[in-house]
């Protein structure tokens, strides 16, 4: 089984093993980690070097491997990442943020994310992609916005619904959480969270639809973490800003036990990081469904200087692994649903969504 770790792309992947190859998304390119077995270590080369990748997706169905480069498009492998080859036809903005895919019957449809924030779709697992009007027509863009110099608004994240791969969620970070039932024909804006005195403009981050329930949603973002029990309709704050994380990223819910859930984030915003050169960040578990939480960040690094910029986990049958990447360019895994993690990669690159890393005054720029 091949899984993936990247800031913006698929972060839940499931086949029928613990996965061999593990590849990870940094400023310095695509870096494959590979393994005889599980429990085996690992060792990490670099292709697609000089690219600064920010999402990857693996399609299951045939196997394809998608990266979207910051500002190079996108790029298909069809062997797991040993090699690429450029899949841009059709899509004419250059920073490829996420990725996301949907099978309705025999079709496989692939999306693509971009900044500026826009959605291309392809029909023909990319060989060519359309630009989807309803992103760029949604009814108060004028709005969306993202703090720091030559930066836009981008499409970071998207949920394709497991139950009806028709509904898609996007979140425009800064601007809007949109919803598709239509494949993406036409969007509409889910706003019932975002309140007036909100210090921070509908910053999304990720959008986590239940397996177990379409219409419970979780969402984490720049003020804390939301919960839906209507496919977004209404959204109620289950996190705010005196949670030890102050900057929820990463959301999961275990496949094994709908009542577990992990999170992951920074203590505090990016803006305070060109300041203070830390992120302080943490992974935190829930066994009863939000309700409380405690620290599981046991083998995490004890200075946490650098941010867990990207989480993923990778389910097979009776269990998952949870992998871990920093914009130091380390990466951590765990086999115990966070109870213990292992060190298992160093000097990658960073693992970074735009400037981060440099905002933390890193060695890999």
């Amino acid at each position: 089984m091949i899984a993936c770790l990247s800031p913006n792309g698929q972060n839940s992947r499931f086949g029928s093993a613990a996965p061999t190859r593990l590849l990870v998304a940094t400023v310095l390119g695509v870096n494959v980690l590979d393994r005889e077995r599980p429990g085996a270590p690992w060792r990490a080369r670099r292709s697609l070097d000089g690219h600064h990748c920010g999402s990857i997706m693996i399609e299951p169905r045939k196997g394809g491997v998608f990266a979207g480069m910051h500002s190079g498009g996108l790029y298909y492998s069809a062997d797991g990442g040993d090699t690429w080859e450029l899949r841009n036809a059709g899509i004419t903005i250059p920073h490829v943020f996420s990725l996301g895919y949907a099978h309705v019957g025999d079709q496989i449809r692939l999306y693509a994310g971009t900044e500026p924030a826009s959605i291309f779709r392809s029909d023909d697992y990319g060989l060519t992609w359309v630009e989807q009007p309803g992103v760029k027509n949604t009814e108060g863009r004028e709005a969306w916005r993202f703090p720091g110099k030559d930066n836009g608004p981008h499409v970071k994240s998207m949920f394709i619904d497991p139950n009806d791969q028709n509904i898609i969620y996007l979140g425009v970070e800064q601007g809007d959480v949109l919803k598709t039932t239509d494949g993406g024909a036409n969007y509409r804006v889910l706003d019932d969270y975002s309140k007036p005195d909100d210090w921070t403009y509908r910053d999304i981050h990720q959008i986590v639809v239940n397996y177990a329930n379409s219409n419970e949603i979780f969402m984490s973002t720049g003020m804390g973490v939301y919960h839906s029990a209507d496919a977004g309709e209404t959204w109620k704050m289950i996190i705010d800003h005196t949670f030890p994380i102050g900057y929820p990223d990463h959301f999961f819910i275990s496949p094994l036990d709908n009542d577990t859930m992990f999170l992951s984030g920074a203590s505090s915003n990016p803006g305070t990081w060109r300041t203070t050169h830390r992120a302080d960040p943490t992974v935190m578990k829930s066994t009863d469904h939000a309700r409380t939480w405690y620290d599981a960040s046991t083998g995490l690094p004890a200075d946490r200087r650098a941010n867990f910029e990207a989480m993923s986990l990778a389910g097979y049958p009776g269990a998952f692994s949870l992998f871990v990447g920093t914009t130091d360019g380390e990466v951590y895994e765990s086999d115990d649903q966070a109870v213990h993690w292992t060190h298992i990669a160093s000097d990658l690159g960073a693992v970074s969504k735009i400037y981060h890393h440099k905002n933390l005054h890193l060695v890999h720029s």
